[in-house]
């Protein structure tokens, strides 16, 4: 005698959207909660006190670019709370709008993250026990890696499935440099930060399979990309080929 199997439970588009909402808004605000407990003590709290800033998790001073590179990072996050939250409150028309701020402000976190990383590795600055040159090769990643993210979302702007979890991704691409900052976290290394970092993409990824049965191409194709590239920036900052690169770099860019 056969048995048929009971069909699995379909969740309906109108209740799929009212999660999204919850989660990609619940994700905005986690988000910037890892990133204030990573720069707060070191950078924001000490800007709303009297004791200013003086010298970063490398021990090197505080500098313009590195207070630009702070204030257009910082744009980001509060940007990601108020385009979600757009979103939640169905203002999609506005927050279409702002999505074009939204570019201008990637490219120029792209373009300023760079040129910090490069000041840093030109003055020797890198974390405890690192080499300044091999130690490069983390931030430009970073930046290899948010840059694909963020292009490939604004050329997938009307495929909201995608877009969404593309500047997602993109957001998740540049969250280390604060995981890092996490008490007891740094010692653990680039594998210990990136992998703390990556229970974001995880999350993203639990969501998914609850609500759709399966997981988006975005995350198959871009989580690989990007979990496979923390390995790979160590193994080819330990080459001869990348200290000639990041030599260049440092005598001539910035």
């Amino acid at each position: 005698m056969a048995f048929a199997s009971a069909p699995r439970p379909v969740v309906p588009p109108l209740a799929t959207r009212a999660y999204d909402r919850l989660f990609y808004s619940g994700m905005a605000v986690t988000m910037a909660v890892a990133v204030l407990i990573g720069f707060g003590p070191t950078y924001y709290f000490r800007l709303m006190s009297a004791e200013a800033p003086n010298a970063t998790i490398s021990g090197a001073p505080f500098t313009t670019i590195l207070h630009l590179h702070g204030l257009v990072f910082s744009s980001w996050v509060l940007l990601f709370i108020v385009q979600t939250g757009l979103v939640a409150a169905r203002r999609v028309k506005l927050h279409q709008g702002l999505g074009v701020a939204g570019a201008v402000l990637g490219g120029l976190m792209a373009l300023i993250g760079t040129v910090t990383a490069i000041a840093a590795a030109r003055a020797g600055s890198a974390p405890p026990g690192a080499d300044p040159l091999a130690f490069l090769a983390i931030p430009l990643g970073d930046m290899t890696m948010f840059a694909i993210f963020l292009g490939a979302a604004l050329v997938k702007r009307r495929k909201k499935e995608s877009h969404k979890r593309l500047v997602l991704l993109a957001y998740i691409s540049i969250l280390a440099a604060a995981v890092a900052r996490w008490p007891g976290v740094l010692p653990l290394g680039p594998l210990g930060f990136y992998g703390l970092t990556f229970l974001f993409l995880a999350t993203a990824i639990v969501y998914d399979l609850v609500t759709r049965r399966s997981v988006s191409g975005v995350y198959k194709w871009g989580g690989v990309l990007l979990v496979l590239s923390v390995p790979l920036r160590l193994i080819v900052s330990q080459t001869s080929g990348w200290r000639a690169f990041a030599e260049i770099l440092i005598r001539y860019v910035g």
